[in-house]
């Protein structure tokens, strides 16, 4: 990898505060930081420490306060809520603690679904599911409901949809969060793979076992950048750049 290559994601002096009539609360305080393409980086950090709300604001489903924000290039600051639309229904794939998953569609309808938000059209979005729950060993439940899966299978369902609009980034908030050890390590080994494969993965976990998994460690701590670890998979490269 060249190190002098554009960062995927630059993070610069980000801020975010949620104000009451009574109290601001400093959620992110001057958080820096770059990914490049293809690597694979690990969120962590005590309950309350910010992750989930960085995670957010990465994935544009929220806004910054101070700062900046460029994905792939392009100052997120100023993206109307139109344009932030079209960025997360086509570069950025999601994967959340609670599956997400919508109850009344079947499993390849939950994988299709985001196909259709951007105009595909049914033939392209029956094979791309198809292709996608095959990837993730899903394809033999692909008529089933949401409630006929184990939370395992449901959190593979929610991979494959997040894979299906093939995005520049994957965000995965505590993806393990909900399932027990084995199906943990089971989703843990299928974004290994992924990661093998060259997808960009930036993953919010409060656990250490699965930290090791990522090529660096990003650590939070009450809203800001306490260390960036580069980790065992890329020891000679300082591809994250954080203060």
């Amino acid at each position: 990898m060249n190190r002098f290559e554009q960062p995927l994601i630059r993070v610069e002096n980000l801020g975010k505060v949620f104000s009451t009539e009574r109290i601001d609360t400093h959620a992110l305080s001057d958080v820096s930081f770059d990914i490049r393409s293809g690597e694979y980086v690990s969120i962590c950090g005590p309950s309350g420490c910010g992750k989930s709300t960085l995670l957010s604001i990465l994935g544009l489903l929220d806004t910054a306060s101070s700062g900046g924000y460029w994905l792939n290039g392009r100052s997120t600051v100023d993206f109307h809520a139109d344009e932030r639309a079209r960025i997360r229904s086509r570069e950025i794939g999601f994967v959340f603690q609670a599956f997400n998953l919508i109850s009344h569609l079947n499993v390849a309808e939950n994988v299709a679904l985001p196909l259709f938000y951007q105009k595909c059209s049914s033939s392209e979005r029956r094979k791309r599911a198809a292709e996608m729950l095959e990837r993730v060993g899903m394809e033999h439940r692909s008529s089933h409901y949401p409630h006929q899966l184990s939370g395992g299978q449901q959190q593979r369902v929610a991979v494959a949809r997040a894979l299906v609009i093939k995005p520049l980034l994957l965000l995965a908030d505590e993806p393990t969060g909900n399932l027990d050890s084995a199906n943990g390590q089971a989703v843990m080994d299928l974004l290994a793979e992924l990661h093998g494969e060259g997808t960009t993965i930036c993953m919010v976990t409060h656990d250490p076992r699965y930290v090791e998994n990522s090529d660096r460690t990003l650590e939070l701590f009450d809203g800001r950048i306490r260390s960036a670890d580069i980790g065992r998979q890329n020891p000679d490269e300082e591809l994250l750049e954080a203060v």
